[in-house]
């Protein structure tokens, strides 16, 4: 950064800059649990003479296990995107209304999670359920390893739960699937031929006014190639809402190009890998008993209002560390 020269290119000064505050954070996260760790010692040799600080010896021994324990955390992220921002997508899967419905309490999950870890998250794109719930919904998620934290969400959901649009009070399955696509930027990470996309504009649903009803604002992207479809509706203006449907674009492009390539080391490697939009991956039991569980590492959750609250950090490390350790 200190070379001659080095602004001359702003977008890969500001990349290099960007990837230099994230490691220079990493580092002071480091030095900060070395120094508590160091303390901690001190700690215990005075506690053997001092009641006082002995009874607070568990607090102190908790607090640095969190901080390494999110130290671990941060060493599994060594993929191309693991680093960035996400776009990730809910849709609502078969089952009327009850999954719309499911769907929509997995987007509030997922977002709740992202304000838990200190995440910004912006929604793109809601496609609202006819009765209830979403049809489909997009937001960004900005911070820290985003991508890579999001990546351990991808797949299917699946609640059981008496139903309340039911009115024998049934019970029901309901899913909903998550997509994950990095954010990348325009600079050549990913290349699209104009003459690849149909470009659609309609009104915009749900809340926001006249701007909303009057104008067709929103707008709707497909991919030819890839039958990738991407809509954002989220801006005022037409021209604001298809810059960001291009940038959902290039995300689902090169999500959908890494995975083409892990697929392949895979191979390389002779080993079987399920990169299936279509598996489940978790449920959520409501009725008759409670139970949040992962089918990929057996993780639980007795307190399931917990984990659709967006305490999620036990479910995705149980999955980080067992994929990627």
């Amino acid at each position: 950064m200190g070379e001659a020269g080095f602004w001359d290119d702003s977008q890969g000064a500001a990349k290099i800059g960007a990837e230099h505050a994230r490691l220079a954070r990493r580092l002071e996260h480091y030095r900060s649990v070395e120094s508590e760790v160091a303390d901690l010692d001190t700690l215990v040799e005075l506690s053997a003479d001092d009641a006082e600080l002995a009874s607070e010896l568990d607090g102190a021994f908790a607090a640095v296990e969190s901080r390494l324990a999110a130290l671990e955390e941060e060493r599994l992220f060594s993929g191309r995107y693991d680093t960035g921002d996400a776009l990730v997508t809910v849709n609502a899967g078969a089952g009327g209304t009850d999954s719309q419905d499911w769907a929509e309490m997995v987007l509030r999950m997922e977002m709740r999670w992202a304000e838990r870890r200190g995440f910004q998250t912006e929604l793109l794109d809601i496609t609202p359920g006819e009765e209830a719930g979403i049809k489909s919904a997009t937001f960004r998620v900005s911070g820290d390893n985003a991508y890579g934290l999001y990546s351990a969400e991808k797949g299917v959901h699946r609640l059981v739960r008496l139903s309340p649009f039911d009115q024998a009070h049934r019970r029901h399955t309901s899913f909903a699937g998550l997509e994950v696509a990095p954010v990348v930027g325009d600079e050549g990470d990913v290349e699209i031929d104009d003459d690849d996309l149909q470009i659609d504009t309609y009104r915009a649903s749900g809340a926001g006014g006249q701007h909303v009803n009057k104008t067709s604002s929103a707008v709707r992207i497909t991919h030819r190639p890839s039958g990738i479809v991407v809509q954002c509706q989220n801006e005022r203006s037409q021209t604001q809402n298809k810059q960001t449907a291009m940038a959902m674009l290039r995300s689902k492009l090169a999500e959908r190009e890494e995975r083409r390539r892990q697929e392949e080391i895979a191979r390389e490697k002779g080993e079987a890998q399920d990169v299936n939009f279509g598996s489940q991956i978790r449920s959520y039991v409501l009725h008759p008993y409670t139970l949040a569980k992962d089918h990929r590492t057996g993780h639980e959750m007795g307190d399931v209002q917990r984990a659709l609250d967006g305490d999620l950090d036990g479910f995705v490390r149980a999955y980080l560390l067992g994929n990627r350790g």
